[in-house]
């Protein structure tokens, strides 16, 4: 009768344990998400990009060949077009909606 008794008791232990456990799994789980919800809600609210993207987008460079697998390939050196700088004189006498801001 003895070892019945220490056996449920071993028995409610693990489960009460096994329990907390999951309980504390899902709740850094939840903590995580909340971060992750609001993270994205401050990116939509400023316009920056999430730090989760730039950090992704700082590591593509190490990767073999500068980019992931399936990204679209680098264009070659021999495809860059060198051009001279000049300044574009604003009309004066255009309408304020044909000129380009500075």
């Amino acid at each position: 009768m003895q070892s019945f008794i220490s056996q449920l008791v071993r028995f409610v232990i693990k489960l009460i344990l096994t329990a907390l456990g999951l309980m504390f799994a899902i709740s850094l789980l939840m903590a995580a998400l909340i971060v992750v919800l609001l993270s994205l809600l401050k990116s939509v609210l400023t316009g920056k990009k999430p730090a989760p993207v730039v950090m992704f987008s700082k590591f593509q460079k190490f990767a073999p060949g500068g980019r992931w697998p399936g990204a679209a390939k680098a264009q070659n050196a021999g495809d860059v077009v060198d051009v001279e700088v000049r300044e574009v004189p604003v009309n004066p006498q255009a309408p304020k909606s044909e000129q380009l801001p500075r």
